[in-house]
C-alpha cells in the first residue's frame, strides 16, 4: 500500500471533487430548471479533474520519487490513479443519483423527450443509474488515460545531477 498511498489518496480526493461537483450542479439548478445548460456547463469538471491529475503526479513526484520522475514513472503513477478513480465511479455515481440529485433522471428524460431529442423509451434507456455507471466504468478510464499522457509530459523532471 505504501507504493500506491499517493494514488490512493488523490482517487479519493477526485471521488470527493466530483460528489462536490455533482453537488453544485444540483444547486445552481443544472439538474432542474436550467436543465438545458446542464450539457455546456458539465463539462468544465474537466477543469478540476486534470489539476487532480498534476497536483497528484506532482505530489508523487515530489514525495516517492525524491524531485525527478520519469515520463514512464508518471504515466505509470496516472495509470494506477486512473484505475483507482475507476473503481470509485460507480460508488460515486449511486451517491450522486441516490442522495445528491435524485430528480436528475427523471428531469433530463421529460426535458429529451419535450426537445425531441430522444423518444421516451430511448431517454429512459440511456437516462438511468446503470447506463450512468457504465458509462463511467467506460468512460473514467479512456479520460484518464489521455489526461495521464498529456500530464505525465509536463511533470516530469530529470535529475540534475546525472
Amino acid at each position: 500500500m505504501k507504493g500506491i498511498g499517493i494514488e490512493i489518496k488523490w482517487a479519493l480526493l477526485f471521488a470527493l471533487m466530483t460528489l462536490i461537483w455533482m453537488w453544485l450542479e444540483r444547486i445552481s439548478g443544472l439538474h432542474t430548471r436550467h436543465i438545458d445548460k446542464h450539457l455546456l456547463y458539465t463539462n468544465l469538471i474537466a477543469i478540476p479533474a486534470i489539476a487532480i491529475y498534476v497536483f497528484a503526479l506532482l505530489d508523487k513526484r515530489k514525495n516517492y520519487y525524491h524531485g525527478t520522475m520519469t515520463y514512464r514513472q508518471g504515466f505509470i503513477t496516472g495509470l494506477i490513479l486512473t484505475f483507482i478513480i475507476t473503481l470509485l465511479s460507480p460508488l460515486t455515481q449511486y451517491i450522486t443519483s441516490t442522495f445528491i440529485s435524485p430528480e436528475y433522471f427523471p428531469n433530463v428524460i421529460t426535458y429529451s423527450v419535450e426537445q425531441g431529442e430522444m423518444t421516451r423509451q430511448g431517454a429512459e434507456d440511456y437516462f438511468n443509474l446503470r447506463s450512468y455507471i457504465m458509462q463511467g466504468l467506460l468512460g473514467a478510464p479512456i479520460m484518464g488515460i489521455a489526461t495521464t499522457a498529456v500530464v505525465a509530459a509536463f511533470v516530469r523532471k530529470k535529475d540534475v545531477n546525472k
